[in-house]
């Protein structure tokens, strides 16, 4: 769980949002449409002990965000463990169908000790490569290339400056950078005096790893693409990481776990 998702929970409950004490509204439920379905974590066909229909989940979806104003929700499925799964972006809470709890915080199987949580979660930020508009993104190929990573970065994030010292060590890999500038406005100068230079890569890493500011330049840059493209995959912070296989990490991971992950 978020620690932006934590807070927001706290300040419902603070501020009365909650409103635990009394029953859930009475929600109106229009007639299901289509035949009623038991779905997982991740939407998928469930093992068959429930069932439920899209009116329910519907109503389990307003029932939730009339108790916590202000905070959207994505999705509602229904667990195999007989719960509902409520999706705030790439977050995931838990809570019956009137709402009268919620729980945050990994749901464990305790049969196979699956971190259920935490698969349902990989699976929803997969990212298809091959989709990935690559015409957005510095291309940068050490050796054979055959490795391939996409990495989102702000020029002042001091973790993906971290990461790409880090990434020196790495042999026969393909980095594809989107830069994405989204911690200060002089990211946004940053980003459009790489994007304008002569060499991408090089300025890239000269300010990335050698800390050379580039030099000041400018041409059409595709800012508003890039910002597109990181909110619609739900990229909340620097630097994001997605490899050949969908599978995404966020922050500064070592070398060794980079590797693994490029293998």
């Amino acid at each position: 769980m978020s620690f932006r998702i934590s807070a927001a929970l706290a300040a419902c409950f603070l501020a009365g949002g909650l409103g635990l004490a009394a029953p859930a509204p009475a929600l109106a439920q229009a007639p299901a449409q289509g035949k009623a379905v038991s779905t997982d974590s991740v939407g998928q066909p469930g093992k068959g002990e429930k069932s439920v229909s899209t009116a329910q989940l519907d109503a389990v979806k307003e029932r939730f965000e009339q108790r916590f104003n202000g905070m959207d929700v994505t999705a509602v499925r229904l667990t195999p463990y007989g719960i509902f799964e409520v999706q705030l972006g790439m977050d995931l809470l838990y809570t019956d169908e009137k709402v009268t709890w919620v729980m945050e915080g990994p749901l464990i199987d305790a049969m196979t000790r699956r971190d259920v949580t935490r698969e349902a979660q990989e699976k929803l930020s997969a990212v298809s490569f091959d989709e990935l508009p690559l015409d957005l993104a510095i291309k940068q190929v050490k050796g054979t290339g055959a490795k391939k990573v996409a990495i989102f970065e702000d020029p002042n994030c001091g973790y993906c400056k971290q990461l790409r010292k880090t990434m020196e060590d790495l042999t026969d890999v393909t980095v594809y950078t989107f830069m994405y500038p989204i911690l200060s406005p002089d990211s946004k100068d940053k980003v459009r005096d790489v994007w304008c230079s002569k060499d991408q890569g090089k300025t890239w890493d000269d300010w990335m790893v050698r800390n050379k500011k580039p030099a000041t330049a400018n041409c059409d840059v595709p800012e508003d693409k890039l910002l597109a493209l990181g909110h619609r995959l739900m990229v909340r912070g620097t630097p994001t990481l997605i490899f050949a296989d969908g599978g995404r990490v966020s922050g500064a991971i070592p070398l060794d776990q980079l590797k693994e992950r490029l293998n």
